[in-house]
């Protein structure tokens, strides 16, 4: 009887061992878990929300040890660019941090009114002439004032970027002369972050407080940047209007002493552009017993820059109207960072009715942008009501039918 019963307390005592061990492991698991790096690339915080990424590459691994983690800062090349995230406490909030360049709590409840006073004590001499000096031309085209202020963590190599409000926006709705604004900022020349802020629904003087840190920026590199903000107005059912832009060199601008409040005017956009658009090779041949109209996008030359950091990834799309309703569209293959793209593609369209007097076609050179939308380069519109070389053009190829004839044109601007 003794034996069962010694098996029996064995039994028991190993039992509630492999329960314990089991429930020691996987609280090891779980800690173990939540001290990983979660896998976003970058903070925005939105009023005290964090706002994240969704597109997350899953082939990359997260949760790596401190050593691993200088050992990837130290192999990084000091001219590129990465986002990393801030370290919050257990409910997900930023901790407050003592800094020497932290700016005041109440930095963030300023008036408009308080950026220009901050602004003479924070700014030096020579950085708010560059800031402040428009010229007569870009006073003209004032479409209103964009507020925003610049900061840099030297303990995080953290350069912060705060969307605060703007002021004056023209109204881009004819009906209810009101707008839809939103905020593209880009950091140029590399022209690799592209974020936005959030659309304001019927105003024209947007409170937008939204801040965009940029991680890994040696303070060296700072000067060499360029901040490019563009601001639009939301349009559910076409392009989105294009309001005007601002464009902030930051050599000259001292962040060493903590946050730098500033005030831009908004201008039209293109200004510091060429007014050339480039020019468009087309070649065009009507047949008429199969009443088609084969297009073949040659060429195209003198293009110009998408922006102030280097050249456009152009490509073509092709839009046949009749009687100004579209019926058909095509497009050209992209082509890598150049003015002079060969394209050499050939479309086929069918023509709906006899001859080519509702007839018109539209070529629109973009550039393409992964990180937000295309942007027009330059317009071409061939058609019986078209004016210059667009118009004979399209004049040759209705009195010669079954020719090829091919041209140079002028774009317009988008």
């Amino acid at each position: 009887d003794e034996i069962p019963t010694v098996v029996g307390i064995f039994s028991a005592f190993g039992l509630v061992f492999s329960v314990s061990l089991f429930a020691w492991i996987c609280c090891q698991r779980k800690s173990s878990k939540s001290n990983k790096t979660p896998p976003y690339k970058f903070v925005h915080v939105l009023k005290g929300v964090d706002i994240y990424p969704e597109n997350l590459n899953s082939k990359k691994k997260f949760g790596v040890d401190d050593k691993t983690e200088t050992k990837n800062k130290s192999a990084m090349p000091k001219n590129s660019l990465h986002l990393d995230l801030e370290k919050r406490d257990l409910n997900g909030n930023f901790p407050k941090t003592t800094s020497k360049n932290q700016s005041p709590p109440d930095v963030e409840n300023l008036s408009p009114k308080h950026f220009a006073e901050k602004k003479k004590d924070s700014v030096s001499p020579d950085s708010l002439k560059s800031i402040t000096s428009l010229s007569s031309e870009d006073k003209q085209d004032k479409l209103g004032t964009l507020f925003f202020s610049l900061e840099y963590n030297f303990e995080k190599k953290a350069f912060v970027v705060n969307i605060k409000e703007a002021h004056g926006l023209p109204a881009m709705d004819e009906q209810s002369m009101t707008s839809d604004p939103y905020i593209k900022m880009t950091i140029l020349p590399e022209k690799k972050h592209k974020v936005k802020t959030r659309v304001l629904r019927k105003t024209l003087d947007p409170a937008f407080d939204e801040t965009f840190t940029f991680y890994g920026i040696p303070y060296t590199q700072i000067q060499d940047l360029t901040l490019h903000f563009i601001i639009l107005s939301f349009d559910r059912f076409s392009r989105d209007d294009v309001i005007g832009e601002v464009l902030i060199p930051l050599a000259g601008i001292e962040l060493s002493e903590g946050r730098l409040l500033m005030d831009r005017d908004i201008i039209k956009r293109n200004v510091r552009k060429s007014s050339g658009r480039g020019e468009l090779l087309i070649s065009l041949c009507y047949q008429s017993t199969t009443n088609t109209l084969t297009v073949v996008v040659l060429k195209a030359r003198h293009l110009p820059k998408s922006d102030v950091s280097g050249l456009s990834d152009p490509y073509v799309k092709v839009n046949l109207y009749h009687a100004k309703k579209r019926i058909s569209k095509k497009k050209t293959h992209v082509k890598k960072c150049t003015p002079n793209a060969v394209f050499n593609e050939l479309f086929v369209f069918d023509i709906p009715c006899e001859g080519l007097d509702d007839i018109s076609i539209e070529f629109l050179v973009l550039d393409s942008d992964r990180g937000s939308r295309n942007e027009v380069i330059g317009r071409l519109t061939l058609g019986s009501s078209a004016e210059g070389t667009a118009g004979e053009h399209w004049k040759e190829i209705c009195e010669y039918p079954r020719r090829q004839i091919a041209k140079w044109h002028m774009l317009c601007d988008g």
